[in-house]
């Protein structure tokens, strides 16, 4: 039997639901665990014990007068420290917003909140959610072994969803941030198309570059919480129009007749074989299923863009930066305080010219994506490294491909992504593989990710 601190999101509100559960008795439960193990893991920066307690007695009563908020009634999830909580700190993983309270709450929170989830706290990041977490902050521990690296920026909600502190959390994704976070630690990680969730009330890293998302243990659990958060926002001109499609109605659904685009070179080129042999196992099961496995060709803008993401980011970074920096440069550190200096030295040819090649790889990739329904790839070119190899919070290079090669073209372009863990490696690290849709098209990521997931039946529990 699954342990309540493992049990998924969809089968705690399904419990809230029916009245096997109470609200309060799964978030009593979750912050005695977080009270147990976080001091030793460090995934929150804070958390609202008393806040959380207080909201899930109030959804127990709701409930018992027959009030049901929505889908997450009484759920407890976490939320990433770069996201406004109305009255509470949101210092994004830095020294100079350490104190700052939040006047309002983001909208992507808010909606979460309206439709009953119970807040247990705020998730740590990198400093500013850029490649390194401040230091002043000791960062995130990955559960599956203290001496791998947990991914970042997300690190906090990867690492508090993998060791069961949390039923789910956000996270945010400027080139890789709930991919990498969800590889490393063995989550599955939504990255929606660009405006599928409003931005209102995150505090930007690269704002055409941010997508928020959710950090989840099951792919239906991130199809439910998409569906919470995502639609239209008046504060956030960049939300897409429109209805928000029935998500969880892709669940389920058979593989016949859907194509799976996989570029060999791409997937492979400076890639560890063990990952490429994760990504072959994915397509031979999917095959199976009934899925096509179609070769195609990814445009070859993507490397460039890869090249170029630090100074699309970094001009972006120092704008948002701008009321502290350089006025109080001191306390910043060096990785971020490094990004910023780069976007202040980028010349606007500079940055036009990867606005350029941006609209370019988005009409190649769209393209690429009328033949097929998804890609399939890696999140990251090599399964989670030691921190002796990189730099603990840090994303740099340890191989030959680039370390966001399957990730920030993604983050220019806006298309979707499913980052899914599909075994384990002989280290017992956790394996896993990346989905691509066309914009707009989650249900299609869900539907193909649902069934790999099912297939795979990845264990995802490292710790008791």
């Amino acid at each position: 039997m699954t342990s309540l601190h493992y049990t998924s999101l969809t089968d705690i509100a399904t419990g809230i639901r029916t009245g096997a559960l109470r609200s309060e008795t799964v978030t009593a439960a979750l912050l005695e665990r977080i009270a147990a193990l976080d001091p030793q893991l460090r995934s929150y920066a804070r958390v609202f014990e008393t806040e959380a307690l207080l909201q899930s007695r109030a959804r127990d009563a709701e409930a018992q007068r027959g009030n049901w908020r929505g889908p997450l009634h009484g759920v407890p999830i976490a939320v990433k420290d770069l996201l406004d909580i109305a009255g509470t700190v949101n210092a994004s993983g830095t020294r100079v917003m350490a104190a700052q309270v939040s006047a309002e709450t983001a909208t992507a929170v808010g909606r979460l909140l309206a439709a009953g989830a119970v807040v247990l706290g705020k998730t740590q990041l990198t400093e500013g959610a850029f490649a390194a977490h401040h230091p002043d902050i000791d960062p995130p521990i990955n559960p599956w072994s203290a001496n791998r690296w947990t991914g970042v920026s997300s690190s906090g909600s990867g690492v508090a969803v993998a060791a069961g502190l949390a039923c789910a959390a956000l996270g945010t994704d400027t080139g890789g941030s709930i991919r990498f976070p969800s590889a490393a630690c063995g989550v599955v990680g939504l990255k929606p198309t660009y405006g599928r969730v409003s931005r209102h009330g995150a505090f930007p890293l690269a704002g055409s570059l941010d997508h928020i998302g959710p950090m989840t243990r099951s792919v239906a659990d991130a199809a439910w919480m998409l569906a919470v958060m995502a639609g239209p926002d008046p504060l956030d001109p960049s939300t897409l129009p429109g209805p928000v499609p029935d998500f969880a109605a892709w669940l389920g659904r058979p593989l016949a007749g859907v194509r799976v685009g996989v570029d060999w070179s791409y997937v492979s080129a400076g890639v560890d074989s063990v990952v490429v042999g994760a990504v072959r196992e994915a397509g031979l099961r999917l095959t199976q299923g009934g899925a096509q496995l179609v070769e195609i060709h990814m445009p070859t803008a993507a490397l460039d863009l890869v090249k170029g993401w630090n100074v699309t980011c970094g001009v972006e970074c120092a704008r948002a930066h701008a009321p502290w920096y350089p006025a109080r440069k001191a306390d910043y550190g060096p990785v971020l305080a490094g990004l910023i200096e780069l976007g202040l030295r980028a010349s606007a040819e500079d940055y036009a010219a990867l606005e350029r090649l941006r609209l370019e790889f988005r009409a190649e990739l769209d393209a690429v994506l009328r033949q097929v329904d998804v890609l399939l790839m890696p999140n990251m070119p090599w399964l989670p490294p030691p921190l002796g190899l990189i730099e603990q919070g840090g994303s740099g290079d340890i191989g030959a491909a680039p370390a966001t090669v399957f990730t920030a073209p993604f983050n220019y372009s806006g298309h979707p992504t499913l980052s899914l863990p599909i075994g384990q490696s002989q280290e017992r690290l956790p394996l896993s593989v990346q989905l691509v849709g066309a914009r707009g098209d989650e249900g299609r990521l869900l539907q193909v990710g649902h069934w790999l997931e099912a297939e795979f039946a990845f264990p995802g529990q490292p710790l008791a």
